[in-house]
This record gives C-alpha cells, sequence and structure tokens, in this order.
C-alpha cells in the first residue's frame, strides 16, 4: 500500500522523507515534485530498482532514465570528460531547468537503460528533491507518468496513474509548470543543444557563446 505524505506540513515533511529515503534504499520506487513536473525516482545504482521505474512507466530500455543529484559536486565522482563550458553551464543554471548529457565514469556499476555510455543528469531546483537527493544520493528520475500520458503537475494526477507500483508519494503541492527542462549535449567540444526547454538558445549562448542546435 503506497503512502502519501503532505510536505508542506512541517511534520509530514520530516516523516516522509525519512520514509521515502528508506524505501529509495531498499530498492523501492518514490515520486518526489520537482521544478518542473512530478518525478518518479529509484536509487539510481540498482539495477533492479531501475527495471522497476521502467516497468512502472511502461518504457523501454531505449529510453534511458535520467539521473538527478543535490548538488553540483556530485558530478565528480559520476561524469568524466565534463569540459570547462560544462561547468559554466552548471555554475549559471544549476539548481534548476537544465539537463546536461556528458560521459559517465566508465567503472559505475549502473544501469539506466541503452546509454551508450553517457548519462543525463541535473540538479532540480526544488527543496524537497534537493533534500532527498542529499541524504540518498543520485537518483534515477523520470516524470511521473505512464509513458504516453501527460507529466503530472501535482501528486494527485501521479497517484493515479502509477498507484501502488510506487511506495511512497512526496506531496509538495502544484509543481511550477510543465515546461520541461532543456537538454544540453556536453560530451563533444562545443555543446550541443537538443531540447529547447525552459531555457532556450539565446539564454544558454549568454554563458556558451558558440552553442550550436540540433536538427
Amino acid at each position: 500500500m503506497a503512502r502519501r505524505y503532505d510536505c508542506n506540513d512541517a511534520t509530514d515533511r520530516t516523516t516522509g522523507l525519512r520514509e521515502a529515503a528508506s524505501a529509495v534504499r531498499r530498492g523501492e520506487l518514490v515520486v518526489l515534485p520537482t521544478d518542473t513536473v512530478y518525478g518518479i525516482g529509484a536509487d539510481a545504482f540498482s539495477s533492479e530498482a531501475v527495471a522497476s521505474l521502467l516497468d512502472a512507466k511502461g518504457r523501454g530500455r531505449n529510453m534511458p532514465t535520467p539521473v538527478l543529484i543535490g548538488s553540483p559536486n556530485t558530478l565528480h565522482g559520476l561524469v568524466t570528460d565534463f569540459t570547462e563550458q560544462a561547468w559554466e553551464l552548471v555554475d549559471a543554471f544549476w539548481p534548476g531547468a537544465l539537463t546536461l548529457v556528458a560521459k559517465h565514469q566508465p567503472s559505475l556499476q549502473w544501469d539506466l537503460g541503452d546509454t551508450r555510455g553517457t548519462v543525463a543528469i541535473r540538479m532540480p531546483l526544488h527543496p524537497v528533491a534537493i533534500e532527498l537527493l542529499t541524504e540518498v544520493g543520485p537518483m534515477a528520475v523520470s516524470s511521473a507518468n505512464l509513458t504516453g500520458h501527460p507529466s503530472p503537475e501535482d501528486c494527485d494526477a501521479a497517484q493515479e496513474m502509477l498507484g501502488d507500483s510506487v511506495s511512497v508519494y512526496l506531496d509538495g503541492g502544484p509543481t511550477p509548470g510543465i515546461v520541461p527542462s532543456s537538454i544540453v549535449d556536453v560530451t563533444g567540444k562545443v555543446p550541443v543543444l537538443l531540447r529547447a526547454g525552459a531555457l532556450d538558445a539565446d539564454e544558454l549562448r549568454k554563458v556558451v557563446p558558440d552553442l550550436e542546435v540540433a536538427n
């Protein structure tokens, strides 16, 4: 039976975050608010938990799960060949709605799907998400919807779709909007905008003027 906690209530929030952290450590799924939409998350280093996440969404391995982190410092243990321009993007837009596709450390024992040696990584601008991520470390997080359905802007919508496949729901109220994060590939010499979302090319070029836009 799924448990749900109102994170706008101080006592419920404390209990909910503790229960969510315990669930993640047990390899279970949690739903959490972010600065874009609600996400369904699991321990990024548990291949079984990530597989359960993909199953819950009805999503294939060909659509790998992004990773959320609670601090830019966490990047040092996760990515390699991270360019100066990539760090400039982190400094300018994190925490926030910018996802970076980078080469992950070859030694990492995780299975996020068919990533071809890369990881899509982001630090969300939401206090509940950051508190949970700080407690449990990197989480594989995807939008908390069934594949093909709208991304949820509130906890009710997420729970309606995912039900008891999730152990803990953290209800942070409505999210600010459904505009997704922008995605920039920083695996090459020049950053490439793969998807314009909350940040457009002009905004990003204020930091990395040679940014290219994928066709």
